[in-house]
């Protein structure tokens, strides 16, 4: 399938890490931390974690801490279907297909639950017609986005005169989750809200990029290291130490199954430690975009890779052959190869 066109959206609400920290500090929100806590959280936000800035669709975080399983639930209805439909009006305007024209809307998320899904709300906001097939795919975590990806290639392998738009959102302030867990702070430092929107066809019109090559890996032995879990009816984030590794390790073992030597490498943002984590063990390839996205955006989760490939697209735009690569929760990793045939 080839690639119309690729678009994000950040809410307006921008803060530093040193502005993160503060608001913490003068909300009394960290008060019920032991010191030890409260000391990790001032090392990260401080520190050189990569991260200069976030977006929150919300500009009280305090409110989010405070908030219980329902007014957390109430925030994600809010604001993701508000978020992903302007990544996917931008993709539309960028390629020239309105709303009406997509065929089939495939959404991933992992910060939150609508039933209708998403596909559902965001079909209706921006006047999508009523025969458009919609799908919505839960659990998946940070690597979500390229399952996303395989699966509107199938769609478009049956159905080639089809146009498929896909979505990756997350309201990650949804689950904001504060406690002494280290794992639990670090996430609270790494994570922001953002969307990502790309339109597909099954045939070239010009000079696009094909998706193919697309490889995943599963290893549930490791899925109590990363994971969300249920806490009284909200998410909180299971975050261990080994994370950066197992990314690497996996990565390099999906690398390995490429069908060509890629000019450029795209992966999902993770965190500062797996970014080097990756580059260590795949030294020809500096993920440039990924750094510049956890920079400017934190951890978005499964929007994160889009984005970065998005920034690619714009600062490489004579490059032929990209591979991209996510994970997270399962422990999961998958692949992909976008070449200009």
């Amino acid at each position: 399938m080839y690639l119309q066109s690729i678009a994000t959206a950040f809410p307006p609400h921008n803060f530093t890490q040193a502005e993160c920290l503060q608001i913490l500090k003068s909300s009394g929100t960290v008060n019920s931390l032991r010191q030890r806590s409260r000391d990790l959280l001032e090392k990260i936000l401080t520190g050189d974690s990569g991260i200069s800035t976030r977006q929150f669709c919300d500009p009280d975080l305090p409110k989010l801490f405070h908030a219980d399983a329902g007014e957390l639930h109430h925030h994600f209805e809010t604001h993701a279907p508000t978020l992903a439909s302007a990544a996917l009006l931008k993709a539309c305007d960028r390629a020239g297909i309105p709303p009406s024209s997509v065929d089939a809307l495939l959404v991933c998320t992992c910060t939150g639950y609508l039933c209708p899904g998403l596909s559902s709300y965001i079909s209706e906001h921006l006047g999508m017609k009523p025969t458009a097939l919609l799908q919505d795919f839960l659990g998946l975590g940070c690597g979500a986005a390229l399952p996303l990806l395989e699966t509107a290639r199938g769609i478009l392998t049956a159905n080639p005169d089809a146009t498929v738009a896909t979505i990756a959102v997350e309201i990650s302030s949804a689950a904001f989750y504060l406690n002494d867990d280290p794992g639990v702070l670090i996430s609270l430092c790494l994570f922001g809200d953002g969307a990502a929107a790309a339109l597909w066809r099954h045939h070239a019109s010009g000079d696009q990029f094909r998706f193919h090559g697309f490889q995943t890996l599963h290893q549930p032995a490791h899925r109590e290291k990363i994971r969300f879990v249920n806490a009284d009816g909200r998410l909180k984030n299971q975050l261990h130490r080994e994370v950066p590794r197992l990314a690497a390790d996996a990565v390099s073992q999906l690398f390995q199954k490429k069908s060509t030597i890629p000019e450029r490498l795209v992966a999902h943002t993770g965190g500062r430690d797996v970014i080097l984590a990756i580059e260590n063990l795949l030294p020809a390839h500096p993920l440039e975009e990924t750094r510049a996205v956890l920079r400017n955006h934190g951890n978005i989760s499964s929007p994160s890779v889009l984005a970065a490939l998005e920034n690619s697209l714009a600062t490489h735009p004579n490059t032929q052959n990209i591979w991209i690569t996510a994970f997270g929760a399962g422990f999961s990793a998958h692949a992909g190869e976008l070449t200009r045939d």
